[in-house]
């Protein structure tokens, strides 16, 4: 994941924007991904991690009748995710990750079942993906996911 969080921060510098991360059953590690590289503060602004679904309203602004009716692994809620960080940090760009590491499931989804949305100039992009393993398969390979989409979105955006 490594090289993939290098692309990120490049691509993000090269177009100049910055980047915010709102993050559920990651738990902080899409954005862990992007700090560990090198010179990433001049694209990286922070990240919320939001566990909850009260914290994800509270700390992200996601309607909790959204959170009621779609439930907190759903593409509402995702991308309702990535548009509060990307507004409350202040971002050009933001991805979001919720879903179900495991072993149960949630909400009525299978573990497995990850949605990831990313928010920024040139829209909005999301995507449920069905991953296998265990809760750590399962997160390092939402990791995974959350950076290729980022990176996507990222390569489309006018660079310098």
């Amino acid at each position: 994941m490594r090289a993939e969080a290098a692309r990120v921060v490049a691509l993000a510098r090269d177009a100049g924007v910055s980047i915010a991360t709102a993050e559920s059953l990651t738990g902080g590690l899409v954005c862990s991904a992007l700090v560990d590289v090198p010179g990433a503060s001049a694209v990286v602004k922070g990240g919320i991690v939001a566990y909850d679904a009260e914290t994800k309203h509270r700390q992200l602004g996601v309607s909790r009748r959204l959170l009621e009716t779609d439930g907190p692994v759903s593409h509402a809620v995702a991308t309702s995710m990535a548009r509060g960080a990307r507004s409350r940090m202040g971002a050009d760009v933001a991805v979001a990750t919720t879903g179900v590491a495991g072993p149960d499931a949630h909400g009525g989804k299978p573990p497995g079942t990850v949605v990831i949305a990313v928010v920024g100039p040139q829209g909005e992009r999301v995507t449920t993906v069905h991953l296998d393993g265990d809760r750590d398969d399962v997160r390092h390979g939402a990791v995974a996911a959350a950076l290729s989409h980022l990176e996507a979105m990222l390569s489309r955006l006018p660079h310098s």
